[in-house]
């Protein structure tokens, strides 16, 4: 991002956080403190079924069943307000599961990889951070959709998840996956237990849903999904509540959200109430009104749900979040993100092991995923200029487009725990 524009984006937070702070410091004064009683924590360690062959005290065995009989439980559901919150659930309750070989015909197959491949070395880099001090990892999975994450989370080899989404389909999707993950594991091989929770983390305190109230996690993940919740403070407050409201001390709250001064300057800098291309749109309902909660704005991108969607004013999250004990330890674009981890030459095989690029040319069993013949000018010139080996990695000029003004410049944020 230019000097100018950084310039632009500390004068509008200048001219915003009076407002934001005043907003999050009259709200925190009309509702009590958070319990800061989280220091009962659930955690322990698991395995697929049938291997029983640790040593383990009285006290372990009987957390034990408790665990297995939680995992053999069906989803707990909690009961949905009325609101914006069931115009969510509805879309993805809609969406129909499709198969490795559909997904690998989606116009965005390579993109949706792309950002794949940094949710796992985020999501890899914290539980490393949290092991370094304990063995066993609890992890709150917020926004969980159908358990595209379950993979990540074994391979990290956490103790204990929960995972929880609005949508109940999902969740049933989500608990069938670790179903069929935990049946095809060896006799002898690591998995974590599970338990599943159908709600509206903004409107529903989770806690009173877990097997133990109390449970203290290490890590709270909300990928893409706390937008949501800044249609009113009130959501946007429980939400943050759950994420971190159980959290244990020097626990993470990682997640990504879209850039929301990005968002605006692309709409300023557009003649209409929208902007996109082929592949993505951002429909707003208005331009120069962006009030801190409820300002609306409709994310279209090829094959993904199509929901309303909230700006989050950042200066305003990073006080309400103080709330709840959490200090902001950074932010980046996931450009950035990108640029520091591509650097690792282990990330860039993982990269390529998670087709996270389309190869060009492509080969003569294949075509390239757009169509429009300027789409790829970046990689030809690429070849002209140098001698690179072929085949290279890319992506399309409208996936690239559509990662640079919305992925590229979504926001990671993390938060640490003090107290």
């Amino acid at each position: 991002m230019s000097d100018m524009i950084r310039a632009e984006e500390q004068e509008l937070e200048k001219s915003l956080v009076e407002e934001g702070d005043r907003t999050a410091s009259k709200a925190s004064e009309a509702e009590s403190a958070v319990s800061s009683d989280d220091n009962n924590t659930t955690s322990g360690k698991g395995h697929c079924a049938g291997n029983e062959k640790e040593d383990v005290s009285d006290h372990e065995d009987s957390t034990s069943k408790k665990r297995k009989s939680e995992l053999e439980d069906h989803p707990r559901k909690v009961h949905l307000e009325e609101g914006h919150g069931q115009t969510v659930a509805a879309h993805y309750n809609e969406l129909q599961e499709v198969g490795l070989e559909k997904r690998s015909q989606s116009r965005i197959f390579f993109l949706r990889n792309f950002n794949n491949w940094m949710k796992s070395l985020l999501i890899g880099e914290f539980i490393e951070k949290v092991r370094r001090r304990k063995r066993d990892i609890t992890v709150l999975d917020l926004g969980c959709g159908k358990g595209g994450d379950l993979l990540k989370w074994k391979k990290g080899k956490i103790s204990k998840l929960v995972c929880t989404d609005i949508a109940e389909v999902s969740m049933q999707q989500c608990q069938q996956r670790y179903a069929d993950m935990k049946a095809r594991c060896r006799s002898n091989e690591y998995i974590f237990n599970a338990e599943f929770i159908t709600a509206d983390s903004s409107k529903e305190l989770l806690s009173d849903s877990y097997s133990d109230p109390h449970m203290c996690f290490d890590i709270c993940s909300c990928q893409f999904v706390y937008h949501y919740s800044f249609e009113t403070y009130e959501q946007a407050d429980m939400m943050l509540k759950n994420a971190c409201g159980n959290l244990c001390p020097g626990g993470y709250f990682i997640g990504t959200t879209p850039n929301s001064f990005e968002l605006v300057k692309r709409l300023e800098a557009s003649e209409t109430d929208s902007f996109g291309n082929d592949v993505y749109t951002v429909q707003f309902e208005k331009k120069g009104e962006y009030p801190l909660f409820g300002c609306k704005y409709d994310f279209n991108l090829e094959g993904v749900v199509d929901v309303p969607e909230f700006l989050v004013y950042f200066p305003l999250l990073i006080e309400m979040a103080k709330k709840y004990g959490m200090k902001l330890v950074y932010k980046m674009t996931f450009r950035e993100f990108y640029e520091e981890k591509i650097k690792d030459e282990e990330n860039k095989m993982l990269l390529k092991r998670m087709q996270a690029l389309e190869p060009y040319p492509a080969n003569d069993n294949s075509k390239l995923v757009s169509d429009k013949p300027d789409d790829y000018e970046h990689a030809e010139k690429l070849m002209k200029d140098g001698k690179p080996k072929l085949p290279l990695g890319t992506l399309s000029k409208s996936e690239w487009e559509a990662t640079s003004k919305y992925s590229l410049q979504s926001l990671i944020l993390l938060f640490i725990k003090t107290v």
